[in-house]
């Protein structure tokens, strides 16, 4: 049968990272690829519990507001207000079904067709699709060991470039790992004040940085800013509860659109969330479990990776989150390392998968989070033994 898709579809780049979860999936590989948690980490036990006490709540099981249930919406005023060290008002939080619907809104309501956006690159790819998806004329800026090369994007601004939105994975970058420096934030907030655009911060992995610090958000420097949150990384990904912080007018016209998706997201799985970042005392020890798991990881393949590749490549040091970007230098493609590496048990993401409109052929993404340390070793020998299979 033949069915005329929209133009829309065009340019919608398909994602490397899903297609290869149905390769990673089989029991034979481990797989770096995907940014999922580790099964092992996610607190199970606990949104059980939480899961029994909200379903003898009748509206747990019933349709709820838009933008989100009260209680869970003050809750998330006050994890932003502590991260912005001003107070935040829960009527400019909208709940969304995962920060990838979020950022879905936040570009359906801001960008017409042709629109200019600023994004990093690498990039995140679901960044890519939503914007591909709205039509919007992509402006790649690099990201370095600082996060996005704000002083490049300054210069462009300054020879003319008015981006209606500049979307930046401020914290332990996906896929780079870098995190934002300071600097770097301030300077990203008094340009969005000075040229009028509004920055998207996508910052699903802010509460796993190693130290427990990271730097302040971008949106403590100014108000032009749209911040975007996800339980899926600190709770578990299949409660699919998101959020955004932001300007009113913004969560008013998300609202709206959301309306027309899907009505509302789950108040089943909000009230588990809402109770359980609401539990200060849980929450903030079962943090600390998960970021020291996490750094075991981190170390774990970072260590592998020196010792199996050498002066062969260089991977990044993650001070938090879920990803490591390895950068080879003896000529080695990860693109055609990967079916030798799939063959050897063993997956990840090429970086040209993230690329923009730079050359990433040398690069890869590792994800150390989905693995316990002795996995990660077996992982990265088995990826040594594909890379030396290859006459490299």
């Amino acid at each position: 049968m033949s069915i005329t898709l929209s133009t829309r579809l065009r340019d919608v780049r398909g994602s490397a990272i899903r297609d290869l979860l149905a390769l990673t999936a089989r029991p034979e590989v481990i797989s770096l690829a995907g940014g999922l948690p580790g099964n092992e980490l996610l607190p199970r036990e606990r949104i059980a519990a939480a899961l029994a006490a909200a379903v003898t709540e009748p509206a747990a099981v019933q349709y709820g507001e838009t933008a989100g249930l009260r209680s869970l919406r003050e809750v998330l005023a006050q994890h932003e207000s502590r991260r912005l060290g001003r107070a935040v008002d829960p009527a400019c939080v909208v709940v969304t079904s995962g920060s990838q619907q979020a950022l879905d809104l936040v570009a359906r309501a801001l960008l017409d067709p042709g629109d200019p956006v600023v994004v990093e690159d690498p990039v995140y790819v679901g960044a890519l699709q939503v914007f591909q998806a709205a039509g919007a004329q992509l402006n790649p800026v690099p990201v370095d060991a600082d996060g996005m090369a704000v002083d490049v994007l300054a210069d462009r601004l300054a020879r003319g470039l008015r981006p209606r939105l500049v979307h930046t994975v401020s914290n332990f970058h996906n896929p780079r790992g870098a995190t934002l420096s300071a600097p770097r934030r301030a300077l990203l907030a008094e340009l969005a004040e000075r040229y009028g655009f509004l920055v998207v911060e996508d910052d699903p992995y802010g509460m796993l940085a190693f130290d427990g610090s990271p730097p302040a958000p971008v949106a403590a420097h100014g108000d032009r800013v749209v911040r975007l949150g996800s339980a899926s990384k600190v709770l578990a990904p299949a409660l699919r509860v998101g959020w955004l912080a932001g300007p009113a007018p913004l969560c008013a016209a998300v609202e709206r659109l959301k309306q027309s998706t899907d009505l509302c997201t789950s108040s089943l799985t909000q009230l588990v969330t809402a109770e359980l970042l609401a539990d200060d005392a849980w929450f903030a020890a079962h943090l600390d479990q998960l970021r020291t798991a996490l750094r075991e990881r981190a170390t774990a393949l970072t260590g592998a990776l020196a010792t199996v590749f050498g002066d062969a490549a260089t991977g990044s040091v993650p001070k938090g989150g879920m990803f490591c970007w390895l950068e080879f230098s003896d000529g080695t493609r990860p693109a055609d390392l990967l079916p030798r590496a799939l063959e050897h048990g063993v997956g990840f993401v090429p970086g040209t998968a993230f690329a923009v409109g730079q050359d990433l052929s040398a690069a890869a993404r590792l994800c150390f989070a989905s693995n316990p340390p002795g996995e990660l070793h077996t992982a990265v020998e088995r990826l040594g033994a594909a890379w030396r299979a290859g006459g490299t």
